[in-house]
């Protein structure tokens, strides 16, 4: 399986606090990754330093190199608003527009250029389709998005996220602010994902790295300590600290 994204020695900084210290990680397509850790280590700066988030806050610097599809990010020749389409991105705190759920899925292919009716609602509904809430929003498009419930938000997040065609999900705590039986839906349809996408999340659930993932990350104070097949890592873990960490001894 070859690698979708490659890291290599890469370093962050916010101002002159070090937030992530010499990653190493090559991520493969088609498949699941977790990054697990306790709060506050790292994971999240370190995925959204992947579609270049991170370019938003003033005061980051990043040195080491960050490769996708084998060309770097940092690269002057990047199109930025291209790498995000590529690699998407949904939050913790699903963040519907307040528009309609059409316009919501529409709203990405229509900043790219495509505005045919036809186009765009083949596109709607294949989205939705893929992420799975087609039947419960098919006779309500023109219905603003934030009379969805949490768990259908979250869905229709992951909609929009995959209209515009992305190689790359990036999922960001996708389920934490949800309900058991709404974290169950995201998790079936993330495993069904990985057919069409490289899906790269942040968990703080230990039983759902397990549960989804093909690949486990553990990153401590700034450092990615361990990374492998996630049943390996939880079943035979290399570093005595990530050992501590999924057993519960702190974190």
């Amino acid at each position: 399986m070859s690698n979708i994204i490659s890291v290599k020695d890469m370093c962050l900084w916010y101002g002159e606090h070090q937030a992530l210290t010499n990653v190493n990680i090559d991520i493969p397509g088609n498949s699941i990754t977790a990054f697990i850790g306790p709060s506050g280590c790292g994971k999240s700066t370190f995925l959204k330093t992947l579609n270049r988030m991170n370019d938003l806050i003033p005061s980051v610097k990043i040195t080491g190199d960050v490769k996708y599809n084998e060309v770097d990010i940092f690269s002057k020749d990047i199109d930025v608003n291209q790498l995000r389409k590529e690699i998407g991105m949904v939050f913790q705190k699903p963040n519907p527009f307040p528009m309609s759920i059409y316009d919501n899925i529409a709203y990405g292919p229509r900043t790219h250029g495509i505005t045919k009716k036809v186009q765009l609602d083949e596109i709607v509904e294949n989205a939705l389709k893929d992420a799975s809430i087609w039947d419960e929003v098919k006779d309500r498009l023109k219905k603003n998005a934030l009379g969805l419930s949490g768990g259908q938000q979250q869905r229709l997040c992951i909609a929009r996220a995959l209209a515009v065609q992305p190689k790359v999900l990036l999922m960001d705590e996708p389920t934490s602010a949800l309900d058991p039986i709404s974290t169950s839906r995201i998790e079936e349809l993330v495993m069904e994902l990985k057919e069409k996408y490289t899906i790269v999340m942040v968990t703080h659930n230990m039983q759902q790295a397990v549960r989804v993932s093909d690949y486990t990350a553990f990153f401590l104070l700034g450092e990615l300590v361990e990374f492998g097949k996630t049943d390996e890592v939880f079943s035979e873990p290399n570093d005595k600290r990530t050992e501590d960490y999924i057993t519960g001894r702190f974190g």
